[in-house]
């Protein structure tokens, strides 16, 4: 058995060439009898990963990863080995035998297979629908409205979903049905929802449907961009066994050679922005998924070129997408920058109204990610002692997720002489180490016994009760808490996403930069939180939140008291009695806050 395998094994393996496969993936650049490219595996800036076309193998001299194009297939899409030599297989025309393959292997191959072929079988149902004389005519209009011609809907293969007035609650179901597709494997694909009673409709209705091609170009999902009015105006497919958002890009395998020829890739927010960029000639654009730029799709654009621009609107959402994006940049030693828009304008009107000519101008004038960070918290926070205070706060988290020490110290000493201040006020009582001997000799421990009593527990509150964050912040929570820790871990709770449940504990721990935030969120979900709620309340949240809202007033009538005083002391040395009595009946108001009167 062992031998026929190794016979089965060979015979792929000597049809493959693994200068294609790997190609597929990593940007290669012959370079003698070899050929040389950016590792897939870790971050790096000079190519350290190397392919060897006469040994048929790879290696990189950075990371150690080496190994067969079987290995690269299992470490790139975290594949078992049968699932490689299939892939393998297939891309060369060989049969396998089923004997080969154990039964839950088998039985975990014929799901994937099946919810390939139904969303295959979905996609021709929906391109029928497009078409479609009567049901298709919205659609079609609306595309053409967009500026999206028939020739670019076919190449893109793009469909329409009817709405139930016109082909029923289970038109998608039926025909699948009758092609041997149970609802039960569509419920998996994400094609069907099951109702209360135990019966099924399908998931998409009367959207523009986007076929979501995985880098094997097969077709692992869908967008939906409803027609008319109604919410959510996207809806994707949810996951499944053969689909991953935060992995996936739209646009990619379409565009990858695009990519690859420019050495760089565009990113923008949504499908038709790709679409009209593409239709206007600028095609080497990728588009997240209805969820925020993660650090999987930075490591995957790494392979492809030397940098990633973001291409976004200027409005709040696209400078919060941006500015989360940054560490991600930083970890994996990529070039990011950023290009906004004119305000008022996507990439969709703007390249209609101005041309692509405005688009490349706009990308090449794209500011490095860094400096477009810091000047964004400048112009949000200012330049007084408290602004500063909040920048080096929003900052740390950012300069701790640079992978290189050495990009870490000269980002500092940037930013530092910008700001007018000492290097050391961001290295100063955090573990913001310039080595990882540094890094590790940080505990959670130690920054536990810094913090206040209330800081503990207004942390140990948050973690558990996230919903109250953005209420906090609107009293002052920023300008109140300085503790380092509590400030990344703030951080961290206002970058998640409301949409799914990252928001929770267990979820920030792969968020977590520092390892003392790490052990610090392990320890409270060991030991519970640190804050006792009394069970006999109806609402111990809310109960809690209103006590620390008490506990910020207090803070802040301090520091202003504290504030009033100094100028106070100004006004009696330059003999000013005016501002002297203003000051001291603003005092006065204060001290009556305080007592509650």
């Amino acid at each position: 058995m062992a031998t026929e395998r190794d016979q089965i094994k060979n015979e792929v393996k000597e049809a493959a060439d693994i200068v294609e496969v790997v190609g597929e993936y990593v940007a290669l650049k012959k370079t003698g009898v070899r050929f040389s490219g950016l590792c897939p595996f870790h971050a790096e800036k000079t190519p350290s990963f190397t392919v060897n076309p006469q040994g048929q193998f790879f290696h990189c001299f950075g990371c150690g990863e080496s190994g067969d194009v079987f290995s690269f297939l299992m470490k790139y899409h975290h594949f078992d080995f049968p699932e490689a030599l299939q892939a393998m297989a297939k891309k060369y025309g060989i049969a396998l035998p089923e004997k080969e393959l154990s039964e839950a292997e088998k039985a975990r191959l014929r799901q994937r297979d099946a919810l390939y072929a139904a969303n295959e079988a979905a996609s021709t149902v929906y391109r029928q629908g497009l078409l479609h004389m009567k049901w298709g005519q919205i659609a079609r209009k609306y595309l053409e409205e967009r500026g999206i011609p028939a020739e670019f809907t076919e190449r893109y293969r793009l469909g329409y979903a009817p709405e139930p007035e016109q082909a029923g609650w289970s038109y998608l179901i039926d025909q699948l049905g009758s092609k041997g597709l149970s609802p039960q494997v569509l419920e998996t694909a994400g094609l069907a929802v099951r109702n209360d009673r135990g019966g099924y409709y399908d998931r998409f209705r009367g959207r523009i449907m986007f076929p979501l091609l995985d880098m094997t170009g097969r077709l692992a999902a869908f967008g939906g961009r409803i027609v008319g009015q109604g919410k959510p105006k996207y809806m994707n497919s949810p996951e499944s066994p053969i689909f991953d958002k935060s992995r996936l890009l739209y646009g990619l395998f379409q565009h990858r050679e695009a990519i690859r020829r420019q050495r760089r890739a565009l990113v923008v927010e949504g499908n038709f922005d790709l679409l009209l960029l593409a239709v206007h000639g600028i095609d080497h654009v990728v588009a997240p998924l209805g969820t925020a730029l993660s650090r999987s799709h930075i490591h995957t654009l790494r392979g492809y070129g030397e940098e990633v621009v973001l291409l976004f609107d200027a409005d709040a959402a696209g400078l919060k997408a941006a500015m989360r994006s940054v560490p991600f940049f930083l970890q994996e030693k990529i070039e990011g920058r950023v290009a906004l828009l004119p305000p008022g304008h996507d990439p969709d009107s703007y390249v209609r109204e101005h041309g692509p000519e405005a688009i490349v101008r706009l990308v090449e004038q794209a500011r490095p990610l860094a400096e477009f960070a810091f000047d964004t918290l400048v112009r949000t926070h200012g330049l007084t002692l408290s602004g500063k205070s909040r920048i080096i706060g929003e900052l740390s988290p950012l300069l701790a997720a640079a992978a290189d020490p050495g990009q870490r110290a000269l980002m500092i000493a940037h930013f530092s002489e910008k700001m007018g201040i000492s290097p050391g006020y961001f290295t100063s009582g955090q573990p913001l180490a310039t080595s990882a001997t540094a890094n590790k000799a940080t505990s959670a421990g130690s920054c536990l016994q810094q913090m206040s009593r209330q800081e503990r527990q207004l942390i140990d509150f948050l973690l558990n009760y996230p919903e109250y964050l953005t209420e906090l912040k609107a009293a002052g929570l920023d300008e109140i808490v300085r503790e380092p820790l509590v400030r990344r871990i703030i951080a961290l709770l206002d970058q998640r996403d409301d949409n799914d449940d990252s928001s929770y504990p267990e979820r920030l721990l792969s968020a977590a930069t520092h390892a003392d935030e790490r052990s610090y969120i392990v320890e409270l979900l060991t030991r519970g939180t640190g804050t006792e709620l009394d069970p006999g309340i109806d609402n111990p949240g809310r109960h809690a939140c209103d006590e620390i809202l008490v506990w910020l007033e207090s803070i802040r009538c301090k520091r202003v008291g504290a504030d009033l005083q100094q100028r106070i002391q100004e006004a009696e040395r330059l003999g000013n009695i005016e501002m002297l009595m203003q000051l001291m009946q603003e005092k006065k108001e204060i001290g009556k806050k305080r007592k509650g009167s």
